[in-house]
C-alpha cells in the first residue's frame, strides 16, 4: 500500500456535492455537441438492465444530462462505428472504446478462474468462435439457442460458450438487437490499435481509480472501487499514483479523493432538473447516495409487491442539485402514470411536475395521472402544477 500525503484539501458536505454532480454532468451546461457520446466518455461507464418502464436505463442516463434525445440516437451513438463494447464494470456496462485495453486485467481474471457456475461442454467453445467467425455477427439464438429450458438461468451449452468468450475477451457483444446481445469477435469489433491486453494490472487498475475519481468529483476508497467493481485491496495499491488528491470532506468521518482538476473551478452553473434511472451512476450506490444527498433510495423491483414502500421502479427526481422526492412511473397508451410519488415538501411540487412532464414528453406521452402521492396535501400543489406545465 502507497503512503499518501496528509490531504492538502478540505471540503464542505455543500461543496462535495457540487463536484459531484458537476462530474456526472448535473451541473452547468450540458455538452450538446459531444451528445450521448459525450455523455459516456465523461461518465467512463453506463448501466444497462433489462427493466423497461419509460425506456431501458442506458437510455434514461444521457436523457437526465441533455434533455429529450431521440432514443434512436441514443443507440445509434452506444453502438455505431465501434464507439462502445459492453463488458462487466459496475455491473454489465456500456464503456467506451477506448477503454478496452484498460480491462485487461479482468479479462486476465476470467481466463484465469478456476470455477464457473454453468458447465461448458466440451466442443462448444471452439464451435461458437469457428461459427461467429464464418458467420457472425450472431445472436445467441442464431448460434444455436440460448436456454436449454424455459427457465432463466438454464443456458445452453452455446450461451455459456460465448459468454465465456465475451470475459475472456475473444468475443465482443456489438449491439443489442431486442434486447438480445449480438456477438462477433473482438478482432473485427475493436479496433487494432485498441485490441490487445499488453498493460499490466498495475497500469490497468491505476487508470480505473483515476477515471472513477474524473467521474465521481470526490469520493471515498469505497466509493471509488464500486464504481468498476475494484477491490478495497487493488484500489490501495494504486491510489497514491493515481493522479488523484486525497482531501477531507466535512461529516463524512473517513478518507477521500478528489480530481484536482475538479478542485481548480468551484462547480457554477445551472442545475438540471429531471427524473433518475436507479440505475445512473449519481445515486447507483447506496451509502454513498445517502452520504451526499440525506436521500435514501432502494430499487424495489425485486422486491415481494406487498413489501414495497416507494414502488416497482421508484425513480429519484434531482433538482436544484438536492433529490426532492420519487416517482413510480407506468405507461398507458399516451399517457404516464405516476403510480406514487413521494415529495420532499411542498416546494418540491413544481420540480417533481417539471421532470413529469419533460419525461412524458420525451416518451412521446401527452398527458399525465397521477394515482397516489403519499402525503395526501401535497397532492393539490403538485396536481396544480402539472395542470398548469399541460394546459
Amino acid at each position: 500500500m502507497t503512503t499518501l500525503p496528509p490531504p492538502a484539501t478540505e471540503l464542505s458536505a455543500d461543496e462535495a456535492r457540487r463536484l459531484a454532480l458537476r462530474a456526472q454532468g448535473f451541473l452547468g451546461a450540458p455538452d450538446r455537441r459531444a451528445g450521448v457520446r459525450g455523455v459516456l466518455r465523461h461518465l467512463g461507464a453506463v448501466q444497462l438492465d433489462t427493466i423497461s418502464v419509460l425506456a431501458r436505463s442506458h437510455e434514461l442516463v444521457p436523457y437526465a444530462r441533455l434533455g429529450a434525445v431521440g432514443r434512436r440516437t441514443v443507440d445509434d451513438a452506444y453502438w455505431t462505428d465501434t464507439h462502445a463494447f459492453e463488458y462487466w464494470s459496475h455491473a454489465a456496462c456500456i464503456l467506451p472504446i477506448e477503454e478496452w485495453p484498460h480491462f485487461a486485467f479482468r479479462r486476465r481474471a476470467y481466463r484465469n478462474r478456476p470455477h464457473w457456475n454453468h458447465h461448458l461442454p466440451d466442443g462448444d467453445y471452439d464451435r461458437v468462435v469457428k461459427q461467429l467467425r464464418t458467420e457472425g455477427p450472431l445472436t445467441a439464438t442464431d448460434l444455436g439457442g440460448a436456454k436449454k429450458t424455459s427457465e432463466w438461468w438454464d443456458w445452453s451449452g452455446t450461451k455459456v460458450a460465448v459468454e465465456r468468450a465475451l470475459m475472456y475477451g475473444e468475443v465482443v457483444c456489438v449491439e443489442r438487437r431486442g434486447w438480445k446481445r449480438v456477438y462477433d469477435l473482438a478482432e473485427r469489433a475493436v479496433p487494432a490499435a485498441l485490441l490487445h491486453d499488453d498493460l499490466d494490472d498495475t497500469e490497468c487498475l491505476r487508470r480505473l481509480v483515476r477515471l472513477a475519481g474524473q467521474s465521481l468529483g470526490v469520493g471515498t476508497r469505497a466509493d471509488i472501487a464500486d464504481y468498476h467493481r475494484l477491490k478495497a485491496e487493488q484500489v490501495d495499491a494504486v491510489i497514491g499514483d493515481s493522479g488523484l488528491v486525497p482531501v477531507t470532506v466535512q461529516g463524512w468521518g473517513r478518507p477521500a479523493w478528489a480530481d484536482p482538476t475538479a478542485l481548480e473551478t468551484p462547480p457554477r452553473g445551472r442545475h438540471r432538473t429531471t427524473l433518475l434511472s436507479p440505475f445512473d451512476s449519481l445515486v447507483w450506490e447506496r451509502a454513498r447516495t445517502e452520504r451526499i444527498f440525506g436521500f435514501t433510495h432502494r430499487l424495489e423491483a425485486y422486491v415481494p409487491k406487498q413489501k414495497r414502500i416507494h414502488g416497482y421502479f421508484a425513480m429519484p427526481v434531482l433538482a436544484g442539485g438536492r433529490l426532492v422526492g420519487r416517482v413510480d412511473p407506468a405507461r398507458e397508451g399516451r399517457t404516464l402514470v405516476a403510480k406514487q410519488i413521494t415529495l420532499a415538501g411542498r416546494k418540491a411540487a413544481p420540480a417533481v411536475a417539471q421532470a413529469l412532464v419533460e419525461a412524458a414528453s420525451w416518451v412521446d406521452c401527452t398527458d399525465v395521472r397521477v394515482e397516489r402521492v403519499e402525503t395526501p396535501e401535497l397532492r393539490e400543489p403538485l396536481t396544480r402544477e402539472l395542470a398548469r406545465l399541460l394546459a
